[in-house]
Parts: structure tokens; sequence; C-alpha cells
């Protein structure tokens, strides 16, 4: 096989899933990105290499990972397989000549290596019983389910170039005026060479300074009326792409918002932001290149009937040379589109750590790792450089041979063009206008090519922002939006949230499960504690109450009573927002936005409510510090506000929680950053806001756990024992440990 297709990753932990896309497209299929990502449990640390064979057995592959020596990969290993590539990456292996060896790096591109550069990068490991190196390899075989119909294939509808322009034509009143100052422009510019010619051969022939005045003046009347056109024509323009790129950066945002909070824990934040730049470079294709390509087409097709009437040798002298310029640029597209991947590869990486600096400032001091860090930011920039040298080389020897080109043809028709004044068989005159014309046609065939080079980035962002797109949303049409019963409020009562068989693991291949066959009932209007040592799963418990994650197998029920009788709904089919409507919360790594104490406390609030305000704070215990401050609830906190202390910042997420005055409250570790005193305020001011509230709090103090009216006790993922303080004190078991310091009853 002498080619072989290579699929480019979107991100930089995007390997796996892109290599197995690679397989897939070799057996003559294509495969949808998001449902291999979803298969091979793609997570923020990437995939493993039982991941990717998980996934590839669930799609009809049969895989076998092994570690074999490079003799026996090259002479009995069946092509194409995945290849662990330097411990931390996977490339595709296809073929293997006489000292070559040839492989498909979804990070770079279709690359050849020597026996000896492929050892280096892939052998990771000696056998213990023949001390020969070895490296990691995935084999896979398709089987007879593979070729069935619909396995694996696309699930998806992408979003073509046809969908983007749809953002075009809603402005198509704006396209009117602007193509009907393209019409103008081209009549002005279409008597620029008549009058060049008659001024020439009538003018000067017949000496008469009056009429080549008059010739003069109309093209001053003609060139003022184009620059006039053009004007209106540009801020047309930018008012059309304005409103486009706010309309599809604004779409992307909605989308980015209706994705699973489960999303934001697999990326990487340089990878968003690196989007958001591929919008900023399709909006320039749509509105720029695009409709400038189209103005040129029509002074391109025009001119080019006027050169034919001039003369068609030289019209044909054009063509050729025309042609040979757009094969010399098109020769260069495909290293362009293998350097702009790795530009949005190394790109994100340095936002990211660009990104760390800022925000990681402070614990990068006090670690001392200023200069490590500084170093790896510095690394990535040199990255960058020698990417942009590369760029910048490929783009010198582009522009040489394009311009040879170009100014060769130019010469050739020049010549042409003398040899027949020469001989007499064309004006002078003639000769000006063909000249104007050649450069009139020059413009619009560099824009072409221009046109088919940001056609290509275009393209390339338009398939990264796809991958977004074409995911799953949270909502799902036919959630319940409403706790409802025959389509009636119901008044509930004696309600309850019932665990039943839950069991949930990460995201990631190998992964253990943190939550192992939970049952448990919380009853409706009763607080209830999770305890347990660091790692049990008390979090990630509060993250599927509050809809982080569908993954989980079994099932989580709310039950209730009402007046039309006893109903069961299944967790999953309410509606995520709805549901978080209902509750309040308060996690350990709580976000504080940039903006004022108020606006912090009612985020979801336009204009806060100042009781509700004052009532929260006041629950919280900050009121009084808030009431210090110069600007009060003015106060400009966060990011680029005053900095506040890692109790304040407690007090401020349970004040966020008590002015939403939800029906369920989550509190996870919501007073571990308080002093004594400020807790017990708190645990006091809140007894009457939690009253009738369903309260579910993991906490690891006694102070915060010993007044709940059920405590569940988790180790290692399952429920070990189950009551209140004292009948849990007095079994002296796993509870016991864990607070028998604070209880003071010694050993």
């Amino acid at each position: 096989m002498n080619s072989f297709f290579c699929y480019r990753q979107s991100s930089k932990m995007d390997c796996g899933p892109t290599c197995l896309r690679m397989i897939f497209h070799y057996y003559g299929k294509d495969a949808d990105m998001v449902k291999l990502r979803q298969l091979t449990q793609f997570n923020k640390e990437g995939v493993s290499l039982l991941g990717i064979a998980n996934a590839a057995e669930k799609i009809g592959f049969k895989a076998n990972g092994v570690a074999i020596t490079f003799e026996q990969l090259v002479n009995k290993v069946d092509r194409p397989a995945i290849l662990h590539w330097q411990q931390n990456h996977f490339i595709v292996f296809y073929k293997v000549s006489k000292n070559k060896i040839f492989v498909a790096d979804p990070a770079k591109g279709l690359i050849t290596y020597t026996p000896n550069e492929f050892k280096a990068k892939w052998l990771s490991a000696v056998d213990e019983v023949t001390g020969e190196a070895t490296g990691i390899a995935l084999l896979l075989e398709p089987t007879p389910d593979f070729y069935e119909e619909n396995t694996g294939q696309k699930i998806s509808t992408k979003r073509s170039w046809s969908f983007l322009f749809n953002y075009v034509l809603q402005y198509k009143r704006f396209f009117v005026q602007l193509i009907l100052a393209l019409l103008l422009g081209l009549l002005l510019q279409l008597l620029f060479p008549f009058l060049t010619q008659s001024i020439v051969d009538v003018g000067i022939q017949t000496r008469d300074l009056g009429y080549i005045t008059i010739i003069l003046i109309a093209q001053l009347m003609l060139f003022s009326g184009r620059m006039l056109t053009e004007f209106i024509r540009s801020r047309i323009l930018l008012h059309i792409s304005v409103r486009i790129n706010l309309s599809i950066l604004s779409d992307f945002w909605i989308k980015l918002m209706r994705l699973p909070i489960s999303y934001f824990d697999a990326q990487h934040t340089g990878d968003t932001l690196q989007r958001l730049g591929d919008h900023r470079r399709i909006e320039s294709f749509l509105t720029g290149t695009a409709l400038n390509t189209v103005f040129s087409l029509f002074n391109l097709v025009i001119f080019s009937f006027i050169l034919l009437y001039y003369n068609s040798t030289i019209f044909m002298v054009f063509f050729a040379g025309s042609l040979l310029y757009f094969l010399w640029i098109k020769l260069f597209l495909k290293f362009r589109k293998k350097l702009d991947y790795e530009r949005f590869d190394i790109a994100a990486k340095e936002n990211t750590l660009t990104m760390q600096l800022v925000l990681g400032m402070q614990e990068i001091k006090l670690q001392t790792a200023t200069q490590l860090r500084r170093w790896e930011w510095e690394n990535a920039q040199t990255k960058l450089f020698k990417l942009s040298f590369k760029s910048l080389s490929l783009n010198q020897y582009q522009q040489a041979g394009a311009l040879f080109i170009n100014e060769g043809k130019n010469i050739l028709i020049t010549f042409i063009v003398a040899g027949l004044v020469v001989k007499g068989e064309l004006t002078l005159g003639t000769m000006l206008a063909v000249q104007y014309i050649i450069g009139q046609l020059n413009s619009p065939v560099e824009q072409l090519i221009s046109f088919v080079q940001t056609a290509q980035d275009a393209n390339i962002s338009l398939d990264r922002l796809n991958e977004i797109h074409e995911m799953e949303e949270e909502e799902k049409p036919g959630q319940i939006t409403a706790l409802t019963l025959d389509d009636k409020p119901s008044p509930f009562t004696d309600s309850y949230i019932t665990f039943k068989n839950i069991s949930f693991t990460y995201p990631g291949a190998g992964n253990e499960p943190v939550l192992r066959n939970i049952n448990l009932l919380i009853p409706e209007g009763k607080t209830t504690a999770i305890v347990g040592a660091s790692g049990s799963g008390k979090t990630t418990l509060i993250k599927l109450l509050l809809k982080f994650y569908d993954t989980y197998t079994g099932e989580i029920v709310i039950e209730q009573n009402s007046d039309y009788g006893r109903q069961a709904i299944n967790f999953k089919d309410i509606s995520p927002e709805y549901w978080r409507k209902t509750c309040g919360s308060v996690m350990q790594d709580g976000f504080i936005f940039s903006d004022t104490i108020a606006g912090n406390i009612a985020v979801s609030d336009e204009q806060p409510d100042v009781q509700k305000l004052l009532y929260a704070c006041k629950v919280a215990n900050i009121l009084s510090y808030i009431r210090s401050l110069p600007l009060r609830f003015n106060t400009k906190i966060g990011a680029e506000g005053n900095g506040i202390s890692a109790g304040q910042k407690q007090r401020l997420l349970i004040a966020r929680a008590v002015y939403k005055n939800p029906k369920y409250i989550f509190l996870d570790e919501a007073t571990n950053a308080l002093d004594a005193n400020n807790e017990k305020s708190i645990v006091e001011n809140m007894k009457s806001f939690l009253d009738h509230k369903t309260v579910i709090v993991v906490a690891h103090r006694l102070s915060t756990v010993k007044n709940a009216d059920k405590i569940v006790v988790l180790d290692n993922g399952a429920i070990i024992e189950e009551g209140t303080h004292e009948t849990l004190t007095a079994l002296k078991g796993k509870y016991y440990e864990l607070v028998k310091n604070q209880l003071e009853l010694g050993n």
C-alpha cells in the first residue's frame, strides 16, 4: 500500500481516538470522533491502551495488546497497528520497506523513520526472559460484526459550509447593496482601459490637448466615484462582519453551556481558547476572503473577456501562467495543513501554561517553582518560534516560486505585446490598455489563491468546531421540567431520593469504581450527613446528585407521595437545568467571579433582592465584614478585585446557596476553612433556614454532622454504616474511629 489516510488530532490529548479513526478509515468506514471518545473513555489525561482496545472491540474489532520486539513488529504483525509511542502518545504503524518505517502520527502527519530512529522512540522496556528490547503495540483485526450495517458509523451530522453560509444569508439585504456597489465599481473600472487607449491613439496622435484634458477629467471623476463606492462597501462589510462574528461565537457559547459538566473535566482550557480562535478564522473567511473573492471573480470574468477581445494569444499566455501559479500554490497546501495542526497543539499548551502562570502565581512562589514553571513556558514559546520559522520558510519557498511564475508571465506578455506593436499589429494605446487589463486580472488571481489557502484554514477550524457541535447536549428532549403528575402540580409529602445499586467509575479505562453498589434512602426535609476517609466517594455521590455525571449503573429514583398517589421518577428523566434550580450547593472548589460581592451572591439575578441579600449574609455570618468595606456590597472581588481569605470565600459561597433558597441543599465540606467561632455561628444561623429542606452534608468535623437526622459512613466507595450519631458511636465501628479524637473518647 503506497498511501495511508492520516487524520489529525484536534487537541493534544486526542491521539488515541484519532488513531482508532484512522484504522476505521483504512477498512473502508468513517467513525464519529465524539462516539470514539466516549467509547475510549476519554478524559483530561487522554486515553489508555486498554481504553482503545475496549473501544475497538465494541465497534467490531478483535484487539490484542502485546509487548513485542522490533523484528516481530516488522515481520509478523498485520498492519495497520496502533503503537504506544515515546510512552506518552499513540501512532499508527502502517507500512515497512527496506530501511524505512512508515507511520501515521495524529500530531504530525505521515512520517518516515529509519529503523534506528523508530526503535529510539518506540522501544520502552526489556524482556526479562530474553533480554531483548520491546515496545507496546495494539493489534487490530476486523471481525464480521465490523462489516454489519451502521457498525461504528457516524451518528451525528456535521456542520457544513452550507450551514455556516446561513449566517451570511441573514444579511442578504446588505449583500444586495454590496453587489450593487460591486457592479457600479466594475462599470467604472471597465471604462479605464478604453479611456487610456483613447488618450494615446486619439489625443496624442492628433495632438489635441483639449481632448486629452476632457478624458483625464473623466478618468478623475470615475476614480472618485470608484473610491466612494469602495468606501461605502467597506463600511457595509464591517457591519456584516461584526454581526456574523457575534452570531457564530454566541452560538458556540450556547452549545458549550449546553454540554454536560463532565465535558469540562475532560477538556483542557487551552483547547477551548484555541477553538475561539478557530471561530475568528471562519468569520474572517466568510466575511472577508470569501466575499472579496466573489467580487474578484466578477473582475476576472469580465476583464478576461476584454483581454480575449483584444488578443487571444495574450489571453492564452495569461491563462497558462495563472494555472501554473495556482498549481504551484496548491503543492504547498498539505504542508500548511500539517503546520496548522502543530500550531493548534502547541498554542493550546502555551495558553494553558500562561493561565497557570497567571492564576497559580501565588502557589508557584510559595513552592519556589518559579524557574521551573518559567522554563516550561519558555519551552512552549521556543516550540512556537520553531514552528513560526518553519512556516516562514515554507511561505518564502512558496512566494519565491509564485513570484517567479507570476512575474515571468507578465514579462512574457509584455514582450509579446511589444513585439506586436513593433510589427504594427497593435497600437501603443492598445498596448497600454492591455497592460492595465493584465494588472486588473492579476489581483483577482492572487485573491483566488489566497481564497484557497484561507478556505483550507477555515475547513480545518470547522472540523475542530464540529467536534463540539456534534457532542450530545445535557438537556434531552422529553425530560421532566417540573415534578408533576398527570400534568398537574402535586403537593408532595413523604418524599425520598433513593439510590438503587448505584456504581460509578470516572472515565478512563482501567479505573476502579469510586462508588460500589450504593443503596441509600435520603428522606425529604431531613439532614443526611455523609462521612468517610478521603477518597471514599463522598464528593462523587454529591456530584451524581447534582447531575455532573449520568454514566452510573443502577438507578436513582425520586419517590413521592401526593394527593394523586405514589409516584417514582427516574433521576435521569429530570431536566438538569430544572433540577439545579431546585438545588443550592457549596462545593470544595466553588468559584468566585470577578464581580461585586452582591453579584457573587446573587449570581443568577440581574438585580439582587436586597432583603434576600441581607438575610443570606446574616446566615453566612459575613454581613459585618461586608459592612466594614467602603463600598460594601459593591466591593469588587475575585480575579480582578480585592483578595479574600479562604474563610471569607467559603462564607460567600454559603451566602450564595442561602440566597437561592432552594428545596435541596448540598454542602461539601462547607465549613472546613472556618474557625470554630464562625462555624458555630453559621451552624446556629442555618438551623431555621434548613428547616423542612432536604440537606446532604459531606463533612469531617463532628460539630457539622452530629446533629444530622441520618449519618452514612462510606469506605472505599461502599456504605458500611448508617444511623444517628448516638447509635453509630455506640457501635464503636468505622464512624467511631473517624471521630474519636474529636469526641476525646480515647483508645
